[in-house]
């Protein structure tokens, strides 16, 4: 019996906010693997083959819009759920993550419960409010 909820690969450049997010969501069931930055990410995605992506905005090589735009056009990535984590929280950034197609966009600091919430909805129901 497999109780695993879904795969989840965390991106974040920043180590502590990496793992903090990984061990919430291992213990919440998820499978997870880790990231660190947007070329990181767009290197491993089909080797990890994720049913969700949380994504940070500001990190080096290549940033959190940027990663999310490839997903977004590449056929193959499209499908991923993302959720925008960042400490961007201007109403312009928030339109532009959606504008981009992103499926959740929080804010940090971020409340670990509220992430694994819309972790959760994200897999159960393929949708999540943003915040």
């Amino acid at each position: 019996m497999n109780d695993v909820l879904g795969r989840v690969l965390v991106v974040d450049d920043d180590e502590v906010i990496r793992q903090l997010i990984a061990v919430n969501l291992t213990l919440e069931g998820f499978e997870v693997e880790t990231a660190y930055d947007g070329q990181d990410c767009l290197d491993r995605v089909h080797e990890v083959d994720p049913d969700i992506i949380t994504l940070d905005v500001m990190m080096p090589r290549l940033d959190g819009w940027e990663t999310a735009t490839r997903l977004r056009t590449d056929q193959s990535t499209s499908h991923i759920k993302v959720v925008l984590i960042t400490a961007r929280a201007q109403e312009d950034d928030k339109r532009r993550g959606l504008g981009i197609g992103v499926d959740a966009y929080l804010t940090k600091p971020f409340d670990p419960a509220e992430l694994i919430d819309v972790v959760r909805d994200l897999a159960d129901n393929g949708s999540a409010l943003s915040s």
